[in-house]
């Protein structure tokens, strides 16, 4: 098969941790054509949706990559795109979910449909199953976030379109600083934000579950904050640990799966 993978700048992988790059050299192994390129290498052309890109060799020295000479082609000339560009969801990344639904129409295979990758915003998703969450408000109101966080007593902010832990802060009704921090990620209530109840727990780790086509892989990566942080996310210093899933784990993963796996 050939396989095009659309992601950030090779250079910036953390290879130890990534799991594009995991992706990308198990498709290598299993003898696929690998093919990369980056979000700007998208365009379209009366309908017909291109990208340049260029042939990936995985390799096992400093430089863990090689890359052939730019060709471009029709996203339907490969077998698979698999759109990987982390976050943040821009206008440039909606445009590009746009792109590749228009490819998709053209007969390209696209993983995640560009329709999937708009409609699951990597926070809002959760909105749609309140019963497997905590506590959560998304607003860019003030008074509404005062209220929640004297609800809860603990509360997470975080800016909805962030990636790494990045803009996270975790907040009490007496905190001193609580009007600034609403105003610096709302922009003075101009942007939308979320805030969920703290769960002490994430001192065990948050984990990432992983569902292929709808079926959980038997072990997550609990994320593991380091002493002194709330913040589990490995690019904030967390430590990721290998665990099966747990019976809970196991459920609310059998429950969204096949959702997920029918969009």
């Amino acid at each position: 098969m050939q396989i095009l993978f659309i992601a950030d700048p090779l250079a910036s992988f953390k290879i130890h941790k990534d799991s594009t790059y995991a992706m990308m050299a198990e498709a290598a192994r299993r003898g696929h054509t690998v093919w990369s390129c980056e979000q700007g290498d998208l365009h379209s052309r009366d309908g017909r949706v291109f990208a340049r890109m260029q042939a990936l060799t995985i390799m096992k020295n400093d430089i863990w990559y090689s890359l052939g000479e730019p060709v471009t082609k029709l996203l339907s000339e490969v077998d698979a795109t698999v759109m990987r560009k982390d976050p943040p969801f821009d206008m440039e990344y909606f445009y590009s979910t746009h792109l590749l639904a228009r490819a998709e129409v053209r007969g390209a295979k696209v993983f995640n449909a560009g329709r999937a990758l708009r409609d699951h915003n990597e926070k809002l998703a959760i909105t749609e199953f309140p019963q497997f969450t905590a506590p959560t408000l998304v607003t860019r109101s003030e008074r509404l976030l005062r209220e929640f966080v004297n609800e809860h007593g603990d509360a997470i902010f975080k800016p909805l379109d962030g990636m790494g832990g990045a803009g996270i802060f975790k907040v009490r009704a007496d905190e001193p600083n609580l009007g600034s921090i609403i105003e610096m990620l709302t922009a003075l209530e101009t942007r939308t934000i979320m805030a969920q109840r703290y769960i002490p727990e994430i001192v065990k780790g948050d984990k990432r579950v992983l569902l292929i086509n709808g079926k959980p892989v038997p072990f997550a990566l609990a994320r593991i904050p380091q002493a002194g942080e709330t913040r589990g996310n490995l690019a904030a210093g967390g430590r990721g640990v290998a665990q099966p899933l747990s019976a809970r784990d196991l459920e609310i993963a059998q429950a969204l799966g096949p959702t997920l796996a029918a969009r």
